[in-house]
């Protein structure tokens, strides 16, 4: 059983380190390619070798109750593609306590720093924190530095990355998620910024996943702890091979090289 917040963050990120797959893109936006197969996505990925799946919490309970899985974690942070202006201000559908009570290991919020709702989407990942806080639940804090009112010193070499990973820290969250900034040099200066696991996001679907493997042998070795990747995987047909890709490179220190080995690319 995982009874406290060292158990359950040794659950979700073995050894400080993580491969999650984030599904709670329907929410968003639907159809999306990849998510009108739940269940045996779910299936797959899993049996791929994730450490964590990110889900809403209808979904979460669904699924939490067909697999008996421990691996979920919760996304309480929503919006849609119909909100307007208000279309990249999240806000939260959901408490840590309700999260545990559905199945799940972990929660997370999102933040969209520079954002002209930044400071609720900030009020509401501190709010989250605070709740996981006294039940022991570990908080992963999504943060993407792609507001109209971002501002990037001229001596951030990472576009906004490490501030981003900074606020999630210093909200109380256990790991971030941020983007990929581009380089080993940039990224080693995000994972310097805080002393709680940096997972990078994906990004949308297309392109090389030979090459984004590199991204994430890259990250590791600037000080990474692994990935938080949806359209990657889930709009894939191989689904399980990309996983078990990833978890080569992140958990078993193999080169994308070899890694890429197991993708039909």
């Amino acid at each position: 059983m995982a009874d406290t917040l060292e158990d359950r963050l040794a659950r979700i990120l073995p050894g400080g380190k993580g491969v999650w797959v984030p599904l709670d893109h329907g929410i968003s936006g639907y159809p999306e390619k990849g998510l009108e197969r739940m269940d045996s996505l779910v299936d797959a990925v899993i049996s791929g070798g994730a450490d964590a799946i990110v889900l809403h919490k209808g979904a979460l309970s669904h699924h939490a109750d067909a697999t008996g899985w421990g691996g979920f974690v919760c996304h309480v942070s929503a919006s849609t593609i119909h909100g307007g202006e208000r279309s990249q201000s999240k806000v939260s559908v959901a408490t840590a306590e309700e999260c545990w009570q559905r199945g799940a290991m972990g929660v997370s919020g999102q933040v969209n720093l520079g954002s002209i709702y930044e400071s609720e989407m900030i009020k509401s990942l501190g709010g989250l924190t605070s709740q996981a806080f006294p039940i022991g639940m570990p908080v992963l804090g999504m943060v993407y530095p792609r507001g109209p009112n971002l501002i990037v010193p001229e001596d951030d070499n990472t576009g906004g990355v490490a501030h981003a990973a900074r606020l999630a820290w210093e909200l109380g969250c256990h790991a971030v998620k941020v983007p990929w900034t581009g380089s080993l040099e940039s990224f080693r200066t995000v994972t310097k910024a805080v002393p709680i696991p940096v997972l990078i996001a994906g990004g949308p679907s297309g392109g090389s996943f030979t090459d984004l493997l590199q991204i994430v042998d890259d990250a590791i070795s600037a000080g990474g702890a692994g990935v938080c990747m949806g359209r990657q995987i889930f709009s894939s047909n191989e689904v399980a091979a990309r996983v078990e890709a990833l978890r080569m490179i992140v958990h078993e220190g193999h080169p994308a090289s070899q890694a890429a080995e197991l993708i039909e690319e």
